[in-house]
């Protein structure tokens, strides 16, 4: 596992990479709020947008793959009320580096990432690497449910399981808009 990884190498576990996006490097200072409080942190993203929005989410998995010890996916989290889609994400896990119990959890794909760790006392470090202002591209737009694109911003990190890197993630949020910008 890579302890400075690249949008490249995320994005290159997988076939697919049309949902790909425009992403200009910034720094904490550059990000308008709310983003900066939801990005610059060292904490669960789960955590942190289910405190935004004041509900819990849930996860789709969007794509995954599988080698004998590396597993990536892509996904998307949606609040639990509402189903609105508020952030993209892509992971590649080195499952060497977790039980066979998390292990399991994050290949059923049935949780967010970040509560199959906390609900099993996974000892961890999350360390951003990079942050990003984004351009949606034609398919993050749809699964935004964007009727044009908005920038957005996202950031890059690795998860340490005890001293060890064990996840790459790529966290993109949902353009943050009035209702009135969406589309029905």
């Amino acid at each position: 596992m890579n302890p400075t990884p690249t949008v490249d190498g995320l994005y290159a576990l997988f076939d697919d990479r049309t949902d790909r996006p425009e992403m200009i490097p910034v720094t904490p200072e550059e990000m308008p709020e709310p983003y900066r409080q939801l990005l610059v942190h060292t904490h669960h993203m789960t955590v942190t947008v289910e405190g935004f929005y004041g509900q819990p989410v849930n996860v789709e998995v969007l794509e995954t793959v599988l080698s004998k010890v590396e597993y990536g996916r892509k996904i998307l989290l949606s609040l639990k009320e509402t189903g609105e889609v508020v952030q993209f994400g892509m992971i590649e896990v080195d499952l060497s580096a977790l039980s066979n119990t998390v292990g399991d959890e994050i290949l059923a794909g049935k949780m967010p990432l970040g509560r199959v760790l906390i609900q099993n006392n996974v000892l961890r470090s999350i360390q951003p690497v990079a942050f990003f202002r984004v351009e949606p591209s034609a398919k993050l737009c749809e699964w935004f449910h964007l009727s044009e694109p908005q920038t957005t911003y996202g950031r890059l990190g690795v998860i340490y399981a005890g001293e060890q890197p064990a996840i790459e993630v790529l966290e993109i949020l949902a353009p943050i808009l009035a209702p009135a910008a969406r589309s029905c």
